[in-house]
């Protein structure tokens, strides 16, 4: 199992961080590599890679596949010694390993065959660094991943420019430290995409991201304290915010690769909040604002995005004139997604999120909360907030746009929660009772849809009186949308409640 952070070193800052590497002793290395895979990908849509690379003048083969976390990762090194011509690669030398047992059972036991897909070719310049009685990798590579030539068509290339940190010996916690110190004085952001990875993009001829959503927490055969569903849950929230956010930092302005960092980021902040008690003192309080503040700033494009997509034709249907969106003159440009993204702020609560997952707490200095606890707990979490939600419902037409607002972030937390603990109660009445919440979920939604473009629409009728026909269709829409929502958020009343035993 290796342990290591990867980063994307933007090429104006490539001379600083090869400068600060060669301040100690480095090594330079060229690395030619091999991947290989099943004809259909198998290997690739699994997250296992296989290679042979030539390092200096040996050859080494490797198996690689995901792990149990961000920062975790199954690997298996064979050296096969030096030599001008690549060897034959062989599943099997990994055989009796973990990563090599999961390579054995997709290849059904040697039946499917394999074949080259793509090839790197990276100098790597790397070093050790010390972190108190800890020691770390750090390996800069620079070069390029690219295809063969098929079909009558060139072959295709990606450029790599990445440092990567791997822990030799020693504690995450330092690990972590390390991270922080380069990533925040070089400027650089956490990446997810590996090199096999930019390999299987090139060979399907991807331009794009992937939007990530979300997945359940993985609590594995561990006894379920608090510490552990804190680390489990944040998992998989990170699961989701990292490739998102990978995606956007590297350039992506897909607007639904940035609707699910939103929802992720929602979903951490969330798990912050309602999960804090189960082993208290923890939580870093320093992660909330660059979390609160990316997701602010996203809002306002999704904002925007919301306004043309959606509201526009619903003006233009109901024959509107044409209005004009302006920015009042001296407004400052907003920054663009992956600006906001790349923020050394943001980039440092990732990377102390990913090493919190990572880092079981110290018996010695955190109170351990148990089973019987931990659900106790919960229960009484997941009770507030039904609760709450409930009372407002019955008078939502009443309530201040302020606490409408606040209905609805307490029912997107409700519903995260629990999915949060959904494998700890059971599962399919947690299924039912999270069904029942989509529809006051969606009702809320477009309400605030409504309510956010009312607000932006009456902010334009300073620069065109246009604008007002949207002010008063929106207006006109109100009194039904928040009747709607109080119908929907009074059927919660009903809801078997699968943290009450007999309800």
């Amino acid at each position: 199992m290796e342990i290591e952070f990867k980063f994307q070193v933007p090429a104006r800052h490539l001379k600083a961080v090869e400068q600060d590497i060669r301040a100690a002793k480095a090594v330079r290395q060229h690395m030619q590599a091999h991947y290989f895979d099943t004809p259909d990908g198998l290997l690739a849509a699994r997250g296992v890679a296989l290679r042979l690379r030539k390092e200096g003048r040996r050859w080494v083969q490797t198996a690689k596949a995901l792990g149990d976390g961000p920062l975790h990762r199954l690997e298996h090194n064979v050296d096969l010694g030096g030599g001008a011509a690549a060897p034959a690669h062989d599943p099997q030398r990994h055989a009796g390993t973990p990563v090599g047992d999961l390579l054995d059972k997709l290849l059904d036991h040697g039946a499917i065959p394999l074949v080259e897909t793509f090839g790197t070719d990276i100098w790597r310049l790397a070093r050790n660094e010390r972190e108190g009685d800890t020691t770390v990798e750090l390996a800069l590579d620079t070069g390029k991943v690219m295809t063969p030539p098929a079909d009558g068509r060139e072959g295709r290339a990606s450029q790599v420019c990445e440092l990567e940190l791997e822990l030799v010996d020693g504690r995450v916690e330092d690990l972590v430290a390390l991270a922080l110190r380069w990533s925040q004085r070089h400027g650089l952001w956490f990446s997810t995409v590996t090199k096999a990875e930019r390999g299987q993009r090139l060979m399907a001829a991807e331009e794009g991201e992937r939007p990530v959503k979300a997945s359940p927490p993985v609590y594995g055969s561990n006894a379920i304290t608090g510490d552990v569903v804190q680390r489990a849950v944040l998992a998989a929230c990170l699961a989701q915010i990292l490739p998102n956010a990978s995606a956007i930092a590297a350039g992506s302005e897909d607007a639904e690769v940035i609707h699910q960092l939103r929802i992720g980021i929602r979903r951490t902040r969330t798990a912050l909040r309602e999960l804090e008690g189960l082993a208290p003192g923890r939580f870093d309080a320093a992660w909330e604002a660059p979390l609160v503040e990316v997701f602010r700033a996203l809002g306002a494009q999704r904002d925007r995005e919301l306004l043309l997509s959606v509201m526009q034709p619903r003006f233009d249907a109901a024959g509107a004139p044409a209005i004009a969106m302006k920015s009042s003159d001296d407004a400052q440009p907003a920054p663009s997604a992956g600006e906001v993204v790349r923020a050394p702020a943001f980039q440092a609560a990732l990377v102390s999120l990913i090493g919190f997952t990572a880092s079981p707490a110290d018996d010695a200095t955190t109170a351990q909360v148990d089973a019987a606890a931990v659900r106790q707990i919960l229960q009484a979490r997941l009770g507030k907030l039904h609760k709450q939600v409930v009372r407002d419902g019955k008078r939502f037409e009443s309530l201040p746009a302020e606490a409408q607002h606040r209905t609805r972030k307490r029912l997107k937390r409700l519903r995260y929660l629990a999915e949060f603990v959904a494998p700890l109660f059971d599962k399919a009445e947690v299924k039912r009772y999270v069904a029942s919440l989509v529809p006051a979920q969606d009702a809320l939604g477009e309400f605030n849809d409504e309510t956010v473009a009312l607000a932006t629409y009456r902010e334009a009728t300073a620069t065109d009186p246009h604008a007002w026909f949207a002010v008063g269709w929106l207006t006109a829409q109100q009194p039904a949308a928040a009747r709607g929502c109080r119908k929907a958020l009074r059927q919660l009343a009903k809801a078997k409640r699968f943290w009450r035993k007999g309800d």
